[in-house]
Parts: structure tokens; C-alpha cells; sequence
């Protein structure tokens, strides 16, 4: 089968959240776990080379298109360990700052003028990188979810609709702008996939955090759909590997409350002392109740070990920000990334929603050699096989 289900007993998924700026801490992480499989298997390991699966949303998206877009040798594009030099280097001109205070000094000149930032970096910069590259070139299976508008339904690009459809292969700069096209901070993007026949679809989409800012439990999906399509068994949890990295949270924080919101007009729900109320409503929603049934799936069949959510629920301030772009604030989220992998494995309280410590478990470092020694393993066993 095209995702390797046949040729090894572990099926590995990578997800990444959706988070704005704060996607370095998930590359943080990466970073941290690549150089752990170059430690077992040569410098030239990456991390496309151990998962059959990529999912990533929005700035995960991004984070997913560098790991598995060739280069001209036919290799990923970009180390993990260089994903947070990307951020240091365009994040300021994706979200500049002196638009930023301009934005919060006028809310009516701001809705005015549309979306806060105007995206014109984020679509000069995907092209120059990714020029005519496609889905179905990616050097493994990637799952990117957006959501269209104009249809209002979720259309999730993957690399294998894109070999099977002409009319899905889309471009990965179109595909890395429209999963990054956050409702009020960039411009929805609009392009058109031709196939040899001349037919034509057309796509009008904006951030796919609308419809999983969590791509974990899609992934999930993507794989059984294959399963079923070759009539085989849905796969079962204690066959999958995942591994699922949060973008930060503020649990914490109590960032609004429902005696002030009572009082909230439909603009403050939008906007609020610097704060986008709905989006990190829906946002944080839709990536705890994936995690909540991601994590019951796998406790249910006594395998919780198979999957392994690392998550920062503690962010506050600046750190909490999906646009914050300033030197301090980037190098603040390295840190915090670099903070995680040394605390304590935690999973979901499913009744508070909130991470605690896991009696018995290990650090996240400590989590992640173990993870990647079971990775080089499955891949020496396919590479076998």
C-alpha cells in the first residue's frame, strides 16, 4: 500500500498544530528528535524518512511542507534543527510589527482595511522556496487540512488524493498560504487546479485551524480510508505510533471571563485588548476534543504508550500570541520549547482538560530517544522488508 501498512508492524504519524509564531516550539521539538535519529543512523537522516504520515495545520503546515518538499537531490528541503532560523528570518515580515500597533490603536480603521497583515511575504516567500513543486512530490504521505468558504466545508490536501486526482494536486505554496490564512490576520487565498483535460477546479480557502487546528485525529482518518479503499481491516490503535505536537496554550492565563463577556458586542468577540476571543476559542477547542479522543482511543485499548501529545499549557502574555513577532518573543518560544522537553510526560486530565504529570514516566526528552529508537527500528524493518 502506498502508506506502507504492509511492509512494517508500526504505522508513524507525525501531527503538528496550528499556532502562528509559536510553531517554533514544535520545531524545537523536532529538532531535538532528529538529532537523536541522526545519532542512530547518520547525519543524513530527516525526519520525512521515519513517518508514514505528516499532518500539519496552518504554521504546522508550513512545518510539514519544509520536512517533506524535495530538494534538487531529491532529499527535504530543510533540516529540522533550520525550521526555527525560518521563523527568526521571515516571521517579522509575515506579521510586521509596526502594523501591529497600528491595528490596536484604530479597531475601526483596522476593520477597514481588511486583515491585519496583507500576506503579501507569506505568498512571495512559499513561492520562491516551493516554485512549481505539487503535493504528490512530497518525500512521504502529507496531510494538510484547510477550509473552503465559499462551499463551507474542510478540504484537506493529502499527497496521496494527489497522485490518485489531477484536480487535487495542488501547488504546495498555494497549499502552505491557504492553510495559513487565519480569519482576520491574513487574506483568504483563492487558486485553481487544471488537469491534462482542461477541467478546472477552483478553491477559495482560508486556515484549516477552522477545521482541525489538531490534525491528529485526521490523520488517523486518512490512514483507515486507505485501509477500507484496499478493503482491508481499519487499523487499530495498538498498530499506529503517534506522535502529536501542541503549539502552546494558556490554560493558565483565565484569559476572559463570562461576566465580561456578557457584556461583549459582536466586535469584541472579534477583538478584545489585543485578543481574538473566537479564534482562540475555536482553536484551542478543536485541538483539545482531538486530543481528548486521541488519548481515550489509545487508553481504551491499553496502549497509551503508542501515543505521545506534547503540549505547553502554561503560556501567558507574548508567548501566547499567534503573531507576537519580535526577536524577544521568538527567542522566549525556544525556550519554552527547549523548557518542555525537560518536564515530565504528561497526558490530558479528561475531566479538567488541563496536562498533568504521569506517575512513573520519564521527561519529554527522555520520551523522544525512546520514540526515535523505535522509529530507526521500523525503519530499518521496511527498509528489510
Amino acid at each position: 500500500m502506498s502508506i506502507g501498512l504492509a511492509k512494517r508492524k508500526m504505522v508513524t504519524v507525525l501531527s503538528i498544530d496550528g499556532g502562528g509564531v509559536r510553531g517554533i516550539i514544535p520545531s524545537t521539538i523536532l529538532g531535538f528528535l532528529e538529532s537523536k535519529l541522526q545519532d542512530l543512523d547518520g547525519a543524513n537522516a530527516r525526519i520525512a524518512d521515519y513517518f508514514d504520515i505528516i499532518a500539519g495545520t496552518s504554521t504546522g503546515g508550513l512545518v510539514t511542507t519544509m520536512l517533506t518538499a524535495p530538494n534538487k537531490n531529491s532529499r527535504p528541503m530543510y533540516e529540522a534543527k533550520d525550521i526555527n532560523n525560518f521563523y527568526f528570518e521571515h516571521c517579522p515580515q509575515i506579521f510586521p510589527q509596526k502594523r501591529r500597533k497600528n491595528f490596536f490603536t484604530s479597531m475601526t480603521d483596522a476593520m477597514k482595511q481588511g486583515p491585519k497583515y496583507d500576506g503579501k511575504h507569506l505568498r512571495s516567500m512559499t513561492n520562491g522556496l516551493l516554485g512549481d513543486l505539487t503535493l504528490k512530490q512530497t518525500l512521504t504521505n502529507v496531510v494538510i487540512p484547510t477550509f473552503d468558504i465559499k462551499h463551507l466545508q474542510p478540504v484537506v490536501f493529502t499527497t496521496i488524493d494527489a497522485k490518485e486526482n489531477p484536480l487535487k494536486n495542488a501547488k504546495l505554496s498555494d497549499v502552505c498560504v491557504s492553510t495559513s490564512a487565519a480569519p482576520s490576520y491574513l487574506p483568504p487565498h483563492y487558486f485553481e487546479v487544471k488537469d491534462d483535460q482542461g477541467n478546472i477546479r477552483t478553491y477559495d480557502l482560508v486556515d484549516g485551524g477552522v477545521a482541525a487546528n489538531n490534525p491528529t485525529m485526521m490523520a488517523i482518518s486518512h490512514i483507515n480510508r486507505e485501509m477500507l479503499k484496499n478493503n482491508s481491516e481499519p487499523m487499530d490503535a495498538t498498530r499506529l505510533q503517534v506522535l502529536s505536537l501542541g503549539t502552546g496554550c494558556a490554560k493558565f492565563a483565565e484569559k476572559y471571563s463570562a461576566v465580561a463577556a456578557s457584556k461583549w458586542s459582536l466586535v469584541n468577540w472579534m477583538f478584545d485588548n489585543g485578543s481574538t476571543p473566537l479564534l482562540d476559542i475555536f482553536g484551542d477547542a478543536s485541538s483539545d476534543m482531538v486530543d481528548f479522543h486521541v488519548s481515550t482511543l489509545f487508553q481504551s485499548l491499553n496502549v497509551k504508550e503508542n501515543y505521545l501529545r506534547i503540549q505547553d499549557d502554561t503560556l501567558s502574555g507574548d508567548a501566547s500570541s499567534v503573531d507576537i513577532a519580535t526577536e524577544t518573543n521568538l527567542k522566549s518560544l525556544v525556550e519554552i520549547g527547549n523548557g518542555l522537553l525537560k518536564k515530565p510526560v504528561s497526558r490530558v486530565n479528561l475531566d479538567t482538560g488541563r496536562y498533568e504529570k504521569c506517575e512513573g514516566e520519564a521527561t519529554y526528552e527522555e520520551a523522544l530517544v525512546r520514540f526515535a529508537i523505535q522509529l530507526s527500528k521500523g525503519r530499518k524493518l521496511r527498509q528489510t522488508n
